[in-house]
């Protein structure tokens, strides 16, 4: 049969000033950035401008490179490319969260279409918030008519608000799904969070005849799915925790509730740097985080601090040291209750500390940082107690400290085995690749011998 050329598609190839070539390229390089070994080439580019559709990951590389070139989100069906994954969800900010959360939680406990959650890639224009969202002043505007934007008023809060026990159960639930995954990684446990989502938390907000959704059943919703997202992250699964913080965003912004949508941003931020992006959107994204935060208990506004000044260590030092010094002083006044949302160990504060450090060049300050964070770490905090290690033989072997490298990777070596964490996997590869060049010292050597035993 003979194909109909993409004219959609072709329309926005030549907006974004691209050639045939150029696109080809663009995508490999984005293929690459994304850990995956795919090689276009003209020809392919070719065929989809004359009507033939693009197998998996191919629409997804291809709708990202198109964003970022027009540097604003383009969709599957803008692009010409209908013949999209049965998983896929709607990008826009506009779309029913509610229907999003049930489709992709349906699809995590769904073996037919789990592995259709793996085809869509990061996406750098996703990072970028409607002001609609991220203005603390917009606070009571629905988002969209969907079902979670009804909010009562003040008149009709005390009549709104759910049973003790709704809300306390997401909240306890949320407790338990955030230890379990600081000790075995977000892999083990995220199949377990999704179907708590998909048949308890759905339910509890399209309830039939309920006029409206309770402020704190909304808060709640906000917090599994942040912590939804974070575990897709932890499992490798980026543009999927994309869509849960998009989620949890909407769920927490029509709740006003400013600190979780201050801790949602803060975690995309987050994501985005541990992926290796440092962009001005990124920064910008750090910075929304931070404004949310500004009525927030001081923990929360601690938290967005301490990430603000590893961002801003790639743009401004001074700048950096300042929002350092303002996440300490701002954790020296916390007194929250003990929890993933209410609470920011000071184990923590001090990771961030060496990573600002470290991007500042200081890294006999980092080292320092680092063994004051591995030092007041918890016992359950197995897989932060890892990725500190890590952090600490690599910086270590950057000043030239073999010995002290080497100890920390074995450390880390021997927690890794029981971790399921994509974090950890980027660096057991970091291990690899500079342990290299010391393939001949014993110890070093047998490190070696010993990571090849896992994937």
């Amino acid at each position: 049969m003979s194909r109909v050329p993409n004219t959609r598609l072709e329309t926005l190839v030549q907006a974004a000033g691209l050639s045939v070539a150029q696109l080809a390229r663009a995508m490999r390089a984005l293929a690459a950035e994304q850990g995956l070994s795919l090689s276009y080439a003209p020809t392919t580019v070719r065929r989809w401008l004359a009507g033939s559709q693009p197998r998996p990951p191919a629409p997804a590389l291809l709708l990202e490179c198109l964003s970022r070139h027009l540097r604003r989100p383009v969709s599957a069906e803008e692009a010409g490319l209908t013949h999209t994954p049965a998983v896929a969800v709607d990008p826009a900010w506009e779309a029913d969260p509610l229907r999003k959360l049930s489709r992709l939680t349906g699809a995590e406990l769904d073996p037919a279409r789990q592995s259709l959650l793996g085809t869509d890639v990061f996406s750098l224009a996703a990072l970028v918030m409607p002001q609609r969202i991220t203005s603390p002043s917009a606070a009571g505007q629905p988002a969209s008519a969907g079902p979670s934007s009804a909010r009562p008023g003040p008149a009709e809060a005390e009549r709104s608000r759910s049973t003790p026990t709704e809300a306390d159960c997401m909240h306890g639930m949320a407790t338990l799904f955030h230890m379990a995954a600081d000790r075995y990684g977000g892999e083990p446990v995220r199949a377990a969070l999704a179907a708590f989502l998909a048949q308890h938390v759905v339910p509890a907000i399209a309830a039939p005849g309920r006029e409206q959704i309770p402020r704190d059943v909304l808060s709640a919703a906000a917090q599994l799915t942040l912590l939804l997202g974070n575990m897709s992250a932890d499992s490798g699964h980026d543009r999927t925790a994309q869509h849960y913080h998009h989620i949890a965003a909407r769920f927490a912004a029509d709740a006003d509730d400013s600190a979780t949508l201050a801790i949602t941003l803060r975690a995309m931020a987050a994501h985005a740097h541990e992926l290796g992006h440092h962009t001005p959107a990124v920064l910008r994204l750090s910075e929304q985080a931070v404004s949310l935060a500004d009525a927030a208990p001081p923990a929360v506004q601690a938290y967005t601090q301490a990430l603000h000044a590893v961002l801003l260590a790639y743009h401004d030092r001074r700048a950096a040291l300042d929002a350092l010094a303002r996440a300490e002083r701002l954790h020296a006044r916390t007194d929250g209750p003990p929890g993933p949302f209410t609470a920011y160990p000071v184990g923590a504060l001090c990771y961030q500390r060496a990573q600002t450090l470290s991007v500042l060049g200081d890294h006999s300050g980092a080292v320092k940082a680092l063994n004051t964070s591995l030092r007041l770490r918890t016992a359950n905090e197995d897989r932060s107690i890892a990725l500190t290690r890590a952090r600490l033989a690599e910086t270590h072997l950057r000043i030239g400290h073999l010995e002290q490298a080497l100890t920390h990777w074995q450390a880390f070596l021997t927690a890794y085995a029981a971790l399921r964490s994509a974090r950890a996997t980027r660096h057991l590869r970091t291990m690899r690749e500079l342990l290299q060049p010391h393939q001949r010292h014993r110890a070093a050597h047998q490190l070696l011998i010993q990571a090849r035993l896992f994937r």
